[in-house]
């Protein structure tokens, strides 16, 4: 009897998706723990000038985009604008034949 590939495969994919959400939580709790040993420090050294904030949202902004890519939702170029792009695309390169 031969294995179901197909089921492999997806349990492939499965197993993959579980591993993308793991890191993204070890990445927000590495952020977490990181933004409150900034603000200390921040808060001890220099309370005048919240440089800190800088820190947290050039970080965060990396930590939003690998969320959405590890929960499947892209803001902007999801598989629906790619099927949609390759018919258009598909589309102009139909009819700059038919022209020539």
């Amino acid at each position: 009897m031969e294995p179901d590939y197909n089921e492999t495969e997806r349990y492939q994919q499965a197993r993959k998706k579980v591993t993308e959400i793991k890191e993204f939580y070890q990445h927000l709790t590495v952020f977490i723990l990181v933004s409150i040993i900034l603000i200390v420090i921040n808060l001890m050294t220099s309370p005048g000038y919240l440089w800190f904030v800088w820190c947290l949202i050039g970080w965060g902004m990396g930590l939003v985009l690998h969320g959405l890519a590890a929960f499947n939702l892209p803001p902007f170029f999801d598989k629906e604008w790619e099927a949609k792009k390759i018919r258009e695309i598909l589309e102009k390169d139909n009819n700059k034949q038919t022209w020539e």
